[in-house]
């Protein structure tokens, strides 16, 4: 039986491309051991991780606290972090979604693409297509203050 929810009625999806200087190691666990760094408020990140893992965080903007949580899918350390992501009415809705995050080692970095697949609605996920450009940018950057 798999653990991964069925996304079949949840057609829309998207995916976003970055190169990143960092080797994908790094970034494997900045994703995975080191969310709270760069992307969870602080003090708010209860994670277990390892496959099938539960995790749960908040981020703060202007408007609120927005909580995330769901499970590790599939972890492969340097190459995929693989997990549902849950979140309120202004994020995803309350769908269960996958989020796909692949490492691919080049020469000079790696090259990332998140896939986050399942939303509710075309809205939904035009949302997260504007985000989560930003949020690989947030992880970059802490990646690069942090000399990795």
């Amino acid at each position: 039986m798999s653990n991964n929810p069925d996304l079949t009625d949840r057609s829309a999806k998207l995916s976003v491309e970055k190169k990143m200087t960092a080797n994908p190691d790094d970034i494997y666990i900045a994703w995975t051991k080191q969310f709270e760094q760069w992307f969870a408020a602080p003090g708010t990140l209860t994670s277990n991780v390892e496959e099938d893992g539960l995790y749960f965080f908040e981020t703060h903007f202007e408007n609120g606290r927005h909580p995330h949580y769901g499970r590790f899918l599939s972890l492969v350390p340097g190459k995929l972090v693989e997990q549902t992501w849950v979140t309120g009415e202004l994020g995803a809705g309350g769908a269960e979604t996958v989020v796909r995050v692949e490492l691919e080692r080049v020469s000079d970095g790696t090259n990332v693409t998140l896939t986050h697949a399942g939303f509710y609605d075309e809205d939904a996920m035009l949302g997260h297509k504007e985000a989560w450009p930003v949020v690989l940018d947030l992880l970059e950057f802490h990646l690069i203050e942090n000399n990795v």
